[in-house]
């Protein structure tokens, strides 16, 4: 097993409400990073001033973060932080661990995906 956190499905999609407001947040601080050449990746900006010139990191990074850490410390996988992408892992009556796959944009949880075959695996939900 992958994760010690396994979600049902109806226990993900109660989930759904709360993680479309924290990861549309999460796309807009990601965004505003990028517009103002911040790289979250190596926290730092582009053009070798430091982290920002004044030794602090931008307040959007610290809440960026701070989101981050609240939605992994539930068990979510956070997959891509531009497109809106989180896997809820589940385990399937036979025992198969998988992701119950949300990507920012749908309704709901709707389709699902092996952990080996990523995100061009999905397949819909009722074929779980």
């Amino acid at each position: 097993m992958y994760h010690r956190k396994h979600f049902g499905l109806s226990e993900a999609r109660e989930m759904i409400p709360e993680m479309k407001i924290k990861i549309s947040r999460i796309k807009d601080l990601k965004k505003t990073l990028d517009d103002i050449g911040y790289d979250i990746n190596k926290h730092e900006y582009f053009g070798g001033f430091g982290p920002n010139g004044t030794g602090r990191y931008p307040k959007e990074l610290e809440e960026l973060v701070s989101l981050i850490k609240d939605i992994s410390g539930k068990g979510i996988v956070i997959k891509d932080l531009e497109r809106g992408l989180i896997d809820f892992p589940h385990l399937r009556e036979n025992g198969e661990e998988v992701y119950l796959c949300f990507l920012l944009g749908e309704e709901d949880i709707e389709f699902w995906h092996s952990i080996r075959d990523g995100f061009a695996g999905r397949k819909n939900i009722s074929e779980l």
